[in-house]
């Protein structure tokens, strides 16, 4: 299906008296006559924008999962509803990398997780150590 917007160059909020002068200018008879039939009763443009609306959308899902069409196809009329490729990250990709970064830190954790507990163990005997001997040497000394 075409972009009968796009192919005339109005956009999809254009007025009726906007679209009837875009059509008249319009070189291609075919797409003059698609257009005003499209165009010409206001169900059917009521029908067309839908479907207009729906085809968008599908465009730009396509773009944020990288389908975008093929070089031979960019002029063609399969190629009126997709949007050119953005340099977004699509939200898939933002939450892989946000797991992958969490499950790196957690694997940094707990590799040291065996060396923090060996230091924290001996910190706390250390420490236990030297008041107990304190203690001791000060109830000796009394």
């Amino acid at each position: 299906m075409r972009d009968l917007y796009q192919r005339l160059n109005v956009p999809p909020q254009a007025n009726d008296e906007e679209l009837q002068q875009a059509v008249a200018r319009c070189p291609n008879s075919a797409l003059r006559q698609d257009a005003e039939a499209a165009f010409a009763v206001a169900k059917r443009r009521a029908d067309y924008d839908k479907l207009h609306a729906t085809l968008s959308d599908i465009g730009k899902l396509r773009t944020q999962l990288g389908l975008t069409h093929g070089a031979h196809w960019q002029d063609d009329v399969a190629n009126d509803f997709s949007v050119p490729p953005d340099e977004i990250v699509s939200r898939h990709d933002k939450l892989v990398d946000r797991v992958s970064h969490v499950v790196k830190l957690y694997n940094r954790w707990r590799g040291l997780r065996g060396a923090w507990l060996l230091i924290a163990i001996f910190t706390i005997g250390t420490g236990l150590g030297i008041a107990l001997g304190l203690t001791l040497s000060q109830t000796i000394a009394a």
